[in-house]
């Protein structure tokens, strides 16, 4: 690696580098991703080095307490060397990508309007938990309780990578807390994941195609969004998708957001589509119902969160909505990588 590393950055010094914008700026882009899997790397080297040399003074000093901090590290360097571990699988072009990542509570009023919240905080937990910039970019209330739809922009190394991941519909099984005869109630929720993709790819949008509004954001506030009255939403015609940004404090920059969601979001169904033309795209989603379930999070009559895809599954509900769903992106990363060899 640290050839290749040497053998891009002196391409980046020839006087004729930047004749070609293009792919002056992927070759930058991919010497910054090599340089920080290189950094990870010698990252884990010297925590290696560290917990050899704390074992042998601890040895030598009879130091009792040694043992504890011996272990202390290790777990941390076992959690960092599975991270590098799993971005090894992460080889799709575009997995290195900022995620953005949108929730729809599918029908079911209340009762589905809290679970989308739920996912909601699931994820930001996770993001902040992976260090990544968690940004909410658009957030609506649900009428009673929950949100009626949310979208939440992850920024950092592989972000895209590992949300792929979460692409689909989720299932919730548990008794309702807003059914006062306490039935059990099953709730569904789409998660839409797609690549932030920059201005190196060219995605054709014409002006005429676009319907734009602007209205007041309408948030929790807090930490959700700022109060402002320059939200702006944006409808693609040709194919009826809708972006809408409320976060940033003018409408220029609200529109910039939306746009660039509009962009990553025609490209990623134009990806999945194959198909040569944005006119050919149908923008179709799959229904948020029963028998297109990626995974289902049961709280009744027993406790189970099972992926459909991998058969991966954990018991500990409480702990997977407080943001650890690493076992289920390792699982759906290591089978789609064994399907691609």
């Amino acid at each position: 690696m640290s050839n290749l590393i040497e053998e891009l950055e002196n391409k980046a010094s020839e006087p004729d580098f930047w004749n070609d914008q293009e792919n002056s700026q992927a070759t930058l882009k991919h010497l910054k991703v090599l340089k920080t899997k290189l950094g990870k790397f010698q990252h884990l080297e010297s925590m290696l080095e560290e917990i050899q040399l704390m074992i042998m003074l601890g040895n030598e000093e009879n130091d009792e307490s040694m043992p504890a901090q011996v272990a202390e590290t290790i777990e941390k360097y076992n959690e960092e060397f599975e991270m590098l571990r799993l971005e090894t699988l992460l080889t799709g072009e575009y997995d290195a990508n900022n995620a953005i990542l949108t929730i729809h509570p599918g029908a079911g009023g209340t009762e589905s309007q809290d679970w989308g919240s739920m996912l909601f905080r699931m994820y930001c937990r996770w993001g902040e938990d992976h260090g990544f910039e968690v940004k909410v970019v658009d957030y609506l209330d649900g009428d009673e309780a929950g949100l009626k739809s949310a979208v939440v922009q992850f920024n950092g190394d592989n972000a895209y990578g590992f949300l792929k991941s979460e692409h689909g519909v989720h299932r919730l099984v548990r008794i309702s807390p807003f059914d006062a005869a306490g039935r059990r109630h099953t709730s569904f929720a789409s998660v839409e994941v797609m690549p932030e993709i920059d201005d190196t790819i060219e995605i054709d949008i014409r002006p005429e195609d676009l319907d734009v509004g602007t209205y007041r954001s309408s948030g929790a506030g807090g930490q959700k969004v700022n109060k402002t009255d320059s939200a702006v939403r944006i409808t693609h015609k040709p194919t009826g998708i809708t972006v809408a940004c409320q976060t940033e404090r003018s409408q220029v920059q609200n529109r910039e957001t939306a746009m660039r969601m509009l962009r990553s979001k025609l490209f990623e169904i134009k990806q999945r589509e194959n198909v040569a033309r944005i006119e050919d795209l149908k923008g179709v989603q799959m229904e948020i119902a029963w028998g297109s379930q990626i995974r289902s999070y049961v709280f009744c009559p027993y406790t189970l969160v099972k992926d459909h895809r991998t058969s991966y599954e954990e018991t500990m509900v409480d702990r997977v909505m407080n943001g650890h769903i690493d076992g289920f992106i390792n699982a759906y990363l290591a089978a789609e990588f064994n399907k691609n060899k």
